[in-house]
């Protein structure tokens, strides 16, 4: 596990400016009729204006700039000029940035016009558990304590937790170990110590919790078909206990 230096850390909060930045136009430009080419153009424009490289394009083959994924897809979907924007939809938003050499990693879901009931319950759910994982990594713990917070959390409000995707550590690559896995047991895994960087990023669907994987490569999507919703943040363990390094307002 790679241990920050203060100097890496400043140049991580750099990153995760523009990370969020970047997440905040793009949930005001996700409205009706909007294709999700459209705003993956966005992302890699307004990266590029502020001095930033996106970290997905490219990356392991990834064609675009940001992981679009809308209702049933749960993570990695691709855009496409095909895929427009309807009310009601869940929309996945999961993107990376690198600057001054060291990656932020963030995602948000956003409901586009009037969504459902079960859409908004599902979204709160996920942004809930999100932050219980973020709570609970703090250093002594251990990162088990954050699977166990996020899947307590999930799984109380009827939601379950998809396992076949991670969280995972940061820093001059997008992705280092530890694993950060959304469910668990406390006290078991590997130690919290301050300095180490952490993408946590709990994946929640309303239905069941497996997935599969379509013909593209990239996009999962529920094996049932069920609504899927997906938050993240890159939090620096301290002293002083967790750091959101992509929190609004950063």
């Amino acid at each position: 596990m790679q241990i920050k230096t203060a100097d890496d850390l400043a140049r991580m909060r750099d990153a995760g400016r523009v990370v969020r930045a970047v997440l905040d136009t793009l949930v005001a430009a996700a409205v009706p009729g909007v294709s999700t080419s459209e705003l993956d153009r966005i992302a890699e424009s307004r990266t590029r204006e502020l001095g930033a490289v996106p970290s997905f394009k490219g990356y392991l083959g990834y064609p675009a700039s940001v992981c679009i994924s809308v209702n049933e897809e749960v993570v990695h979907g691709i855009p496409s000029e095909k895929r427009l924007l309807r009310d009601g939809d869940v929309v996945g938003l999961d993107f990376g940035a690198v600057v001054g050499g060291f990656h932020g990693d963030a995602a948000e879901t956003v409901l586009v016009g009037r969504a459902s009931p079960e859409a908004e319950r599902l979204v709160a759910a996920t942004r809930a558990a999100l932050a219980a994982g973020v709570a609970a990594a703090r250093a002594g713990g251990r990162v088990g304590d954050i699977g166990a917070a996020v899947q307590r959390s999930a799984e109380s409000a009827g939601f379950s937790v998809v396992r076949e995707f991670v969280g995972h550590g940061i820093g001059r690559k997008l992705h280092e170990p530890p694993q950060v896995p959304n469910f668990g047991e406390p006290g078991t895994g590997a130690w919290l110590r301050p300095g180490l960087v952490l993408a946590i990023e709990p994946m929640l669907n309303a239905g069941l919790p497996g997935i599969r994987t379509l013909e593209d490569g990239w996009t999962a999507v529920t094996e049932d078909g069920s609504l899927s919703a997906h938050f993240e943040h890159t939090v620096a363990i301290t002293d002083g206990g967790p750091e959101i390094l992509t929190r609004m307002g950063t």
